[in-house]
């Protein structure tokens, strides 16, 4: 089912270089019509949004009320109800550990310095509409936001026929501000710069298709985004002790995502290596999203054959995956020698969907390799930060001869003489 291979220095090198190689390609087509929907609703406003609307979804934005939301609820199962509400408390619970608290402290010099945090004034959600429509990302992207103390949450989705009961449920449970229908890049155009009753918002998160990946490239610097994510990824650490079954399931529940995903193994055995491409084979023949699974696996799915357990944590921090699982005898053991990853999941009992749906950490992470310098979604993500400085006069005095030498040193005289003046004879 995938291919094996022994690390050697090179076939290593090109497993790294395929997953890279997913995201690395863009539309120039898509791009192009995502350019001309973001400038026409920066020129025109609301007008815009609707014709855009109107000509990819069908019908006009339209806003949900508080009653949607509860209806939503009342339509699903209690059982996934139940699901939700607890995802959403333990979600909820690891981001107030997380949360930053504000602070000040004397400086060495006598005043008094400080950080103030503010959670964000308004942020927007997209979620996608569809088959594509995900109530857990709704709590992952909501309730953080919430915990951090965003003042206002917009969800926006697209106007389908029969919005997702899951996904509005979600919305209601997570403490969503407002919802409105509408989608596509005209959606994050419209929060992007505001139109008619969307409103502008300060930060744009949540996954979307092609073209609102291309949109919310182009927003960002107008607003923040939380980042452009590229196709799933799974890398899987594992030695002798790992059941492969376990670790083939753990495989598939990545590249059934969608074709371009990528599941890896950094196996210590061939033994083990040719046992989990045996799972897969046989587990891949049950599940409801074979053709994709078959896909992704042979194009970018793959078993990596080191020496030891040190030679697969290189590879795993040069990787730098979305997911990565340690199935190894002592797993904790290994995780000092992690560096790179978005989330890391230790030992057999620990599965991805885990951290997909229940755990509390966030499932938006970086992926193709951006885990070397970007973070999960978390509380963290809705904050601001501001500095605060308060000198009386004897702190001041105390440093006022080394501001001015600094800003005369820069020629800055303006800057040396707002301080030479409070200090003049």
């Amino acid at each position: 089912m995938i291919q094996i291979v022994k690390a050697d220095g090179r076939a290593e090198r090109e497993v790294i270089a395929a997953m890279r190689a997913r995201a690395a390609a863009r539309n120039a087509e898509i791009e192009a019509s995502a350019a001309a929907v973001m400038e026409g609703v920066r020129r025109e406003g609301y007008p815009a949004v609707e014709r855009y609307s109107r000509q990819f979804d069908g019908c006009s934005p339209y806003e949900l009320g508080r009653d949607a939301l509860e209806e939503a609820r009342a339509a699903c199962d209690s059982a996934l109800i139940a699901a939700l509400e607890r995802a959403a408390a333990n979600i909820r619970n690891y981001n107030e550990q997380l949360l930053s608290q504000s602070r000040e402290w004397k400086s060495p010099d006598g005043g008094t310095v400080g950080r103030v945090v503010r959670g964000l004034d308004r942020v927007g959600i997209y979620v996608p509409g569809g088959t594509a429509a995900y109530p857990s990302s709704v709590l992952m992207n909501a309730v953080p936001a919430k915990v951090a103390g965003v003042r206002e949450l917009v969800m926006v989705t697209p106007p389908t026929e029969h919005l997702n009961s899951a996904v509005l449920a979600a919305a209601g449970i997570a403490g969503v501000d407002r919802c409105i229908a509408v989608g596509g890049a005209q959606a994050v155009a419209a929060l992007t710069y505001g139109a008619g009753f969307i409103p502008r918002v300060d930060k744009l998160v949540g996954p979307g298709n092609a073209y609102v990946a291309a949109a919310k490239r182009m927003a960002y610097g107008t607003l923040d985004i939380d980042m452009v994510a590229g196709p799933s990824e799974v890398l899987v650490i594992a030695d002798e002790t790992a059941v492969p079954r376990h670790i083939a399931a753990d495989l598939l529940s990545q590249a059934e995502h969608d074709k371009l995903a990528s599941a890896v193994l950094l196996a210590t055995s061939q033994t083990l290596a040719e046992a989990v491409s045996a799972e897969l084979v046989r587990q891949t023949a049950y599940l409801s999203r074979r053709e994709i699974i078959e896909a992704s696996l042979r194009d970018f799915g793959c078993a990596v054959v080191c020496e030891d357990l040190n030679q697969a944590a290189v590879l795993a921090n040069e990787i730098a995956p979305e997911h990565l699982e340690i199935v190894t005898e002592d797993p904790r053991g290994l995780l000092p020698a992690i560096r790179n990853a978005g989330a890391v999941f230790l030992g057999p009992w620990s599965p991805e969907p885990l951290g997909d749906y229940m755990a509390g950490p966030n499932h938006v992470l970086p992926t193709s390799g951006t885990a070397r310098f970007f973070s999960p979604l978390s509380v963290d993500s809705f904050l601001k930060t501001m500095s605060v400085v308060e000198y009386g006069r004897d702190s001041l005095e105390k440093v006022h001869r080394q501001v001015i030498a600094l800003a005369e040193a820069e020629h800055l005289t303006a800057h040396a003489n707002s301080i030479r003046v409070r200090f003049a004879e």
